[in-house]
């Protein structure tokens, strides 16, 4: 019977270690000994991050107090960005000049940087440290890009570092209207992302479409001068 009891007194004790963790006992020569309450690992709860629109960004700003983090590369943040706010781009203009990396330049200059003005670039490595350098981990950050994309992105990093006050404005700043937020640089914000050839083609539409269309007239209403003008055109 002392055999069972003593094995029922085990067979307790393991369940009852299992159960409480900030406690244990063991047999010590005969009779027992309490140990120091076990510390639990603390675990890092990320916070969901909060994404509103521009007039709900507004009153973050305005009534909570959110510092407004513009993540933007910095032609974009040139050509228009939000007043007083800050500047921390997650990518960074790519000057590498390795082989691999001139190519690949030199193929995106020549198409997405020619009709649609957009800079050559790779992750900033340094993001994380820029804004630690700048912002605690308990403060609040609205964090802006052109189309959103970039902002969630960033989002996500800060709030691996410990950031756990951040909001993104859904779909950008492309989705701002004008007078939202007061403004610096050349162009509105929700235009800032708008460069290259794509941004004047609608003009070239428009010119070409009024030349077609007078030349037309012309040739219907006086076909006599038109027949003179395409005889006195040189041969091909």
């Amino acid at each position: 019977m002392a055999g069972i009891g003593c094995c029922c007194f085990s067979t307790l004790s393991s369940r009852s270690n299992l159960r409480t963790s900030w406690l244990a006992l063991e047999t010590h020569r005969g009779g027992t000994m309490a140990r120091k309450p076990l510390r639990r690992r603390n675990l890092l709860i990320n916070a969901e991050v909060n994404f509103v629109n521009a007039e709900e960004a507004k009153k973050l700003v305005a009534v909570e107090g959110y510092a407004i983090l513009d993540v933007r590369d910095k032609t974009q943040y040139d050509r228009a960005h939000i007043k007083s706010c800050y500047h921390v781009p997650l990518f960074i203009e790519n000057q590498d000049n390795d082989l691999g990396t001139i190519v690949k330049r030199t193929v995106h200059n020549n198409f997405s940087g020619l009709f649609f003005g957009l800079p050559f670039t790779k992750l900033n490595p340094d993001f994380e440290k820029s804004v630690k350098s700048q912002f605690q981990p308990q403060s609040k950050l609205l964090l802006v890009c052109q189309e959103g994309l970039r902002s969630a992105a960033a989002a996500n990093k800060l709030e691996d570092s410990g950031f756990q006050n951040i909001a993104c404005i859904t779909s950008g700043l492309q989705s701002v209207k004008p007078g939202t937020f007061d403004s610096v640089g050349s162009t509105e914000l929700q235009d800032a992302g708008k460069a290259g050839l794509v941004t004047v083609q609608g003009k070239i539409s428009a010119i070409l479409g009024t030349v077609l269309i007078c030349a037309f007239l012309f040739i219907t209403f006086f076909p006599e001068q038109a027949e003179k003008l395409l005889q006195m055109a040189p041969a091909s």
